[in-house]
């Protein structure tokens, strides 16, 4: 079953001494563009983080962040009150004013922070929630790529049902072609050696004939039904397939020759078209 690129994935989880927020993103990219917002606190394990996102995710433009929250009311940010003090000694030698303590606090050094150490107890918490988070990802790009699957479906029918009607013109096509022509010669009114006439007649319509676009074609529409139902999402080989479908309809179109046959053809392209837009989001 095909799955989507965009997905979107959510997990907070509620440590004694702070919340942590993580979100996953994922939008559709040729490659695997990988972006994450991690605290210095963690950033360590930042290379396995991304290393699990890169194995699971596979492609797509993925963005991780964590947002953290202080709830304790102590802070590993605190004041250095030897310093605020000097400062405040040197301002009131220079001018004793009132507003000398909200110039101290703007000086350098006044705040200190006490580096935090990674706890593995805490971090194996924030693991399996970046797994949780992870899982809300993947399906939601499993339930888009059904969306996707059934939307293909359809305008592959749609396609299938143009070339049906397509092969059942041919036969029209041939002989309104072989018309026209004896009409031409008939206007002229010159004469010509019948068997030297159907002979560059039969060459004529041979160049005209598409057997081999819509046997081809239809191979193509039954070889990309055949991948939707495959196990691994391949959005990639899907593109190929829907290239070949191009090539053949339009080798068809320039062969058709014929009104009716023209209007079906670009049917078929306009839902090829449809078709390519939604696969730049298959995984």
């Amino acid at each position: 079953m095909i799955q989507s690129m965009t997905g979107y994935g959510k997990s907070i989880i509620q440590l004694p001494t702070k919340k942590i927020t993580i979100e996953i993103k994922s939008l559709n990219s040729k490659n695997l563009d990988l972006n994450t917002r991690i605290p210095a606190i963690y950033r360590e394990k930042e290379v396995s983080v991304r290393r699990k996102l890169a194995k699971e995710l596979t492609r797509g433009k993925i963005d991780l962040s964590f947002y953290t929250e202080t709830t304790a009311e102590e802070t590993s940010t605190n004041i250095n009150k030897a310093i605020v003090s000097n400062y405040l000694k040197q301002l009131d030698d220079i001018h004793k004013e009132a507003d000398n303590l909200s110039i101290a606090m703007r000086l350098p050094d006044v705040l200190k922070t006490e580096r935090e150490e990674l706890d593995n107890d805490e971090w194996s918490i924030i693991e399996k929630s970046v797994d949780e988070a992870l899982l809300q990802l993947q399906i939601f790009r499993k339930d888009e790529g059904r969306v996707l699957n059934n939307d293909f479906v359809l305008r592959i029918e749609a396609i299938r049902k143009n070339l049906n009607e397509i092969i059942e013109l041919d036969e029209e096509r041939l002989q309104t072609v072989r018309e026209r022509l004896l009409k031409s010669i008939n206007e002229l009114k010159a004469t010509v050696d019948e068997n030297r006439f159907e002979q560059e007649m039969i060459y004529y319509l041979e160049k005209l004939d598409i057997t081999e676009e819509k046997v081809r074609l239809n191979n193509h529409l039954d070889y990309f039904i055949t991948e939707l139902s495959s196990d691994i999402s391949n959005g990639k080989k899907l593109g190929f397939i829907s290239q070949e479908m191009g090539r053949e309809i339009n080798t068809i179109g320039s062969k058709a020759n014929f009104a009716p046959m023209q209007k079906l053809v670009v049917q078929m392209k306009d839902e090829l078209e449809k078709i390519k837009e939604q696969l730049l989001n298959v995984l």
